[in-house]
């Protein structure tokens, strides 16, 4: 049964690392400007993330008036 589930392991890390070098792959291909642009919508994501503030209300229900 430890077999099995180390075997399964090794699978599932060897399929992350394709998929990890596969994607720095196509990153490279990437032209500077398709870099430039997706840096920048990074960016303003970062800033309006960090600017963001988390209210709370507090839930009331109605009294049911009869």
């Amino acid at each position: 049964m430890e077999e099995k589930e180390k075997d399964i392991d090794r699978k599932t890390t060897v399929d992350f690392e394709k998929a990890e070098l596969d994607l720095l792959r196509n990153a490279l291909k990437k032209s500077y400007t398709e870099r430039f642009f997706v840096m920048t919508s990074l960016m303003k994501l970062d800033r309006m993330f960090r600017n963001a503030k988390i209210t709370h209300q507090a839930y009331f229900k109605a009294d049911k008036v009869s």
